[in-house]
């Protein structure tokens, strides 16, 4: 139990006992450094259930806590805040209680009800990009998170692997590839069906402005250019199951899937289950007819199918076309049943996708609970905002993308060369230098983009995410190397018991970060935010350099303040090493 559930629990008993009322909540901020304490109780809420003055209601309940609590020591009050001073006895307690716990601040999964959260989910006919990066560090990261805090998780995709666009990629290559294959090219299969993406798109365009300045209309010769009415009869030969279309969807989706796979490696994410749009577009049509019987739909004259939410701020939207074929809406309110049948402990999803389709997942959720599913509930758009460059925005269709591989390999050698600059790695083998500029490398470009709060969109800068000082990832990994050379160095038995009297005032700071750990990850979890989690571990961080740069460590005489200092250290280090992981992120042994 931490300081404020204990400090929660005790003001409510005070204003019981000198009030007669029971106070709902408590509300806590910390202390300010200008005045004495280690917490502070905002008296101004429980003015709304104790009239009175706030300066003196703080003194009564002041004096009840340190009459009553064993871990106040004193306290004062400033206007309407209670600042109280905790003594040095309880962060000891906290601090040997944690010591040798492995894991601190996560708990094995203790809800028999599973999250299933849904991240990446990208096309097959290009390679994954930036906006893919975020998306991918975002639902990886808000997976581990939801595990750590005693939830049971699947993590899933469902790749879009058909339509126009897969077609485009596939007519192209068939038109212009003169069968070139990965192998042939030494190119990544999702490179290869990505280049011939563009492709299609500079050959639809080049025939576009050959209609026009034959005469035709713009918007016809859109409709009319020959190789996108050639891509739409692939589509209706794919749909109506011809065995040649079929043949070359199945072998270009399978060059881009092992690309795939190569990226996913190297950006550290996984997957416990796919879920494919092949397979899943026509889910959803039967829970359609369902919904009609049930009033949740109707049927329009010409035959679709629509909902009327109106009365609840929204529009109309169709589930249904008019020749029976289903729209996305239709595929998806069918995927996410399809998933609960698949895994009957699922209670709730993440969907990991971009703030452009907010309305559509306000729809979706919203169908779900009129349907009546329970789960519906438990629904969560993990909506972000885009990732922009300083040269501007993206366009897959002009090859102007930023390439997710290319990305990741430009992160590693910009870590070697500011590495190489600070001439830190002297005694490195070439490997071992190698390794380390992938970890920091890597770790500087997910701590850029996930210490912000996803709904915000990002300005990504590669050379500003490396810097080894600051709000970065570097700075972050270098204190953790930091702390490992001191355990190296202690060459004595720091393993042994430590009972302390007095702390510094240093080391108190330090433990009252460490300790707001578990509630972090719980904050985090609940708010579906890495950036919590990466912004209290800068804040740990800077308060582990504050303690190190005011109070001795090995250079300390007294052998028990010196092993309390060193265990103190290492989960300092245990602490950054968890939080990086829920993270995505590598910490180095050394830099």
């Amino acid at each position: 139990m931490n300081i404020q559930e204990v400090l929660t629990q005790k003001v409510k008993e005070a204003v019981l006992s000198i009030y007669s009322i029971e106070l709902p909540t408590v509300e806590f901020q910390p202390t300010r450094k200008d005045f004495e304490g280690d917490v502070t109780v905002v008296v101004f809420p429980i003015l709304r259930f104790v009239k009175g003055n706030p300066a003196q209601i703080g003194e009564q309940i002041g004096s009840y806590l340190k009459e009553n609590v064993a871990e106040v020591e004193n306290f004062n009050v400033v206007k309407g805040f209670l600042n109280i001073v905790i003594s040095d006895a309880f962060y000891f307690n906290f601090f040997n209680a944690i010591k040798d716990t492995e894991n601190y601040g996560s708990i094995a999964a203790v809800d028999a009800n599973a999250v299933m959260v849904e991240y990446s989910s990208p096309n097959t006919n290009k390679p994954l990009h930036l906006g893919h990066i975020r998306n991918n560090l975002l639902g990886y990261s808000v997976a581990e998170i939801i595990k750590a805090s005693g939830k049971k998780v699947y993590k899933t995709q469902i790749i879009n692997d058909r339509g126009i666009h897969i077609c485009k990629s596939m007519l192209a290559w068939k038109l212009f590839g003169n069968g070139e294959t990965p192998e042939s090219t030494g190119l990544k299969g999702d490179k290869l069906v990505g280049n011939y993406y563009v492709k299609f798109d500079k050959e639809y365009k080049a025939q576009i402005a050959e209609l026009i300045a034959a005469g035709t209309d713009a918007k016809e010769a859109e409709k009319q250019a020959p190789i996108l009415v050639e891509a739409q009869e692939m589509l209706r030969k794919w749909e109506a199951g011809d065995a040649e279309v079929v043949a070359l969807w199945k072998k270009m989706n399978q060059w881009v899937y092992k690309g795939f796979e190569v990226t996913y490696k190297n950006l550290g994410v996984d997957f416990d289950t796919y879920y494919y749009e092949s397979e899943t577009y026509l889910l959803g049509k039967n829970i359609v007819d369902e919904g009609l019987e049930k009033g949740v739909f109707y049927r329009k004259e010409d035959g679709s199918v629509w909902i009327d939410l109106s009365d609840e701020g929204l529009d109309e939207k169709i589930v249904l076309r008019a020749d029976g074929t289903a729209v996305y809406m239709t595929q998806d309110i069918g995927t996410a049943i399809q998933r609960t049948k698949d895994y009957p402990d699922v209670n709730g999803m993440v969907y990991t996708v971009g703030n452009e389709q907010d309305y559509h997942f306000n729809v979706l959720f919203l169908i779900l609970k009129k349907l009546g599913f329970t789960w519906a509930e438990q629904l969560y758009h993990l909506s972000y905002g885009m990732v922009d460059l300083p040269s501007g925005k993206m366009k897959s269709r002009e090859g102007t993308v930023v390439d997710a591989d290319d990305l990741m390999k430009d992160m590693t050698a910009t870590a070697a060369s500011i590495s190489e600059e600070l001439g830190k790695l002297e005694g490195y083998s070439d490997t071992e230098k190698e390794e380390l500029y992938r970890i920091i490398g890597l770790g500087a470009l997910k701590y850029y983009i996930l210490k912000v709060d996803p709904k915000k969109r990002i300005l990504f800068n590669p050379e500003e995410s490396v810097e080894f000082q600051g709000n970065t990832g570097p700075f972050i990994q270098y204190t953790y190397a930091r702390i490992q050379s001191i355990l190296r160095k202690s060459d004595f038995d720091y393993s042994v018991a430590v009972d302390g009297n007095e702390l510094h005032e240093k080391e108190k700071e330090l433990l009252k970060q460490m300790q707001m750990f578990p509630s972090v990850i719980q904050n985090a979890a609940q708010n579906y935010s890495p950036a919590l989690v990466a912004n209290y571990t800068y804040d740990l961080v800077k308060e582990f350099n504050s303690f190190y740069q005011n109070v001795p460590i090995l250079p300390e005489e007294d052998l028990q303040k010196k092993i309390f200092r060193v265990q103190l250290s290492k989960k300092v280090g245990e602490i950054i090493k968890s939080a990086f992981a829920l993270l995505g992120i590598e910490v180095p042994e050394r830099m």
